[in-house]
C-alpha cells in the first residue's frame, strides 16, 4: 500500500483507515477483551488457525493491529507483533528460536537491562549469552559454535550511542547460517532500516523515541520475512510439526509470515508478554510525528556534543556524530541522516562530580528513560548498570564518572545554558 510513499506519509497513514463503522479517522481503542464468533465453525477457524481474525485480545486486538502494521511498513517487514516492552520484545525474539543448551551471541555494548536478562535471566530457560565486540568481525565468526541459534547487537547502543556497522554484521550472519536481531530502539526506522542492511528481525522499545512522550511501554519484534527457517534443522519451532495445533508447520504454512504468525498463535498465547490497546494508541500518535521530533534530535544532540567536546570541564563524549569519534566514518556510512540523541560523557572530578552535576540540572529530568520530547540524564553507573560489574560497566560504557544524556527537542540553546550551570557546580 505505502510503496510510493515517503517515511512521513508511511509514519501517518500506514495501518490506518477511516472506521468502517463510524467513520472514526483516527484508530479506536478496542477495549475490548474478547470478539464474538460468526458461528461455531468461524470460531473453529480461528482457533485453528485456518483463517485470520480476532479471538481473544492477549492475542489480537484491532488497535494493536493497526501499530503492528505501521512499524512493520516503516521498517520495511513482512509483519510484526507487538507486545508490553521492550524487554518483552527481546525474549519473545528469541522464544522461536533457543532451546535448552542453545547459546545466542550479543554485542558487549547493551543496555545493562540487556546485558542482565542475557547474561543472567536467559539461563532459567537453559539458554546462554555469549558477549563480543561486534566491531571484531573474526572474534563473531570465532564465537559461533553448532548451538548458537541468533547474533543480537543494537543498531545504535546504549548508554554510549556507539554505532554498529549493521552490513557487515549481517554478513557474516548470512555466512554462518544465522538470524541477525538489531535492536532498532535509539536509530529509529528514520535513521536506519535493519532490515534493508541484511537483518533478520528488528526489534524495538516502543516506549521511547517511537512513542515519543513517556507516557507508555511496548515493544515489538518486526520479522523480515527473509530467512529461510527450514534450511538448517535449527529452528525446529518454525520448520517441524507443532503439536499444539495437530502437526501444522509454521515455515511450510506461513511463509514469509511463519515467524509473525508462531509469534502471536504461541508467543503471546503461552507468555502472554500482551500490549494494551490503549498503549498502541498512544503509539501510533507518537509515530505520526516520529520524522519530524528525530530531525530535531539528532540536530541538537550534535549541537550539545560538539559544545561538550569543546569544554575543558569534560574529559570525553562518546557522540558518533563527532569528528573525532572512532565511530564517526561508520556513522556516516551507516546513519547518514545522523548519530541519534543519546550519548555519554564523562566529567572531570569522578564519580563524586557525575552525581553532583545530574542533581545540579534543571531543565533535564533525572529519570530512567530515554528518546522523551524532554531532555533526560541519568547516572548509569549507580542506576540502569549497577547490577553489572565494574568491569562490565566500563565495557558497556557507563564508567564511575559518566554521565548519560537523551537530547530531547527543547531548544538547543536551552539545553547547553543548563548543562553549563550544572558543570559549574559540580566540578566548582
Amino acid at each position: 500500500m505505502s510503496e510510493k510513499w515517503g517515511f512521513d506519509t508511511t509514519a501517518i497513514h500506514a495501518g490506518s483507515a477511516p472506521d468502517p463503522a463510524t467513520g472514526a479517522r483516527q484508530v479506536p481503542i478496542y477495549q475490548t477483551t474478547a470478539y464474538v464468533f460468526q458461528d461455531a465453525a468461524h470460531a473453529a477457524r480461528l482457533f485453528g488457525l485456518r483463517e485470520v481474525g480476532y479471538i481473544y485480545s492477549r492475542l489480537t486486538n484491532p488497535t494493536v493491529a493497526a501499530l503492528q502494521a505501521r512499524v512493520a511498513e516503516l521498517e520495511g517487514g513482512a509483519g510484526a507483533v507487538c507486545c508490553s516492552s521492550g524487554h518483552a520484545a527481546q525474549i519473545m525474539a528469541l522464544f522461536p528460536l533457543m532451546g535448552p543448551g542453545k547459546n545466542v551471541i550479543a554485542s558487549t555494548r547493551l543496555y545493562g537491562g540487556t546485558i542482565t536478562q542475557f547474561s543472567q535471566t536467559i539461563k532459567r530457560f537453559g539458554w546462554s549469552c555469549k558477549f563480543v565486540d561486534l566491531d571484531d568481525l573474526d572474534a563473531l565468526r570465532a564465537a559461533v559454535d553448532d548451538d548458537t541459534r541468533a547474533i543480537f547487537c543494537e543498531s545504535i547502543s546504549n548508554p554510549g550511542g556507539y554505532v554498529t556497522d549493521i552490513p557487515a554484521v549481517a554478513k557474516v550472519a548470512d555466512q554462518v547460517g544465522l538470524p541477525l536481531i538489531v535492536d532498532n530502539t535509539l536509530a529509529t526506522p528514520w535513521l536506519c532500516k535493519p532490515i534493508e542492511m541484511g537483518a533478520t528481525l528488528v526489534v524495538h522499545s516502543l516506549t521511547k523515541y517511537m512513542t515519543g512522550n513517556g507516557t507508555v511501554t511496548g515493544g515489538v519484534i518486526v520479522d523480515s520475512g527473509k530467512f529461510d527457517w527450514s534450511a538448517s534443522g535449527k529452528f525446529p519451532s518454525l520448520s517441524e510439526p507443532e503439536p499444539a495445533y495437530h502437526g501444522l508447520k509454521f515455515h511450510d504454512t506461513f511463509g514469509a509470515l511463519a515467524y509473525t504468525f508462531h509469534g502471536i498463535a504461541i508467543g503471546l498465547r503461552d507468555l502472554g508478554m500482551t500490549m494494551n490497546p490503549q498503549a498502541a494508541h498512544y503509539t501510533l500518535m507518537g509515530i505520526e510525528t516520529l520524522g519530524l521530533r528525530m530531525e530535531r534530535h539528532v540536530g541538537n544532540a550534535q549541537k550539545v556534543a560538539e559544545w561538550l567536546e569543546a569544554d575543558p570541564r569534560v574529559t570525553s563524549v562518546t557522540y558518533a556524530g563527532l569528528a573525532s569519534s572512532p565511530w564517526n566514518a561508520t556513522a556516516r556510512r551507516v546513519y547518514p541522516k545522523g548519530a541519534g540523541a543519546l550519548f555519554t560523557f564523562a566529567i572531570k572530578g569522578g564519580y563524586d562530580a557525575a552525581v553532583k552535576l545530574v542533581d545540579n540540572l534543571k531543565l533535564f529530568s533525572h529519570v530512567a528513560n530515554l528518546g522523551d520530547s524532554r531532555s533526560l540524564v541519568i547516572h548509569s553507573a549507580s542506576t540502569t548498570h549497577s547490577q553489572l560489574t565494574d568491569e562490565q560497566k566500563i565495557a558497556a560504557g557507563a564508567g564511575p564518572d559518566v554521565v548519560r544524556l537523551s537530547i530531547g527537542i527543547e531548544d538547543a540553546a536551552d539545553i547547553i545554558a543548563d548543562l553549563d550551570q550544572a558543570l559549574a557546580a559540580s566540578t566548582a
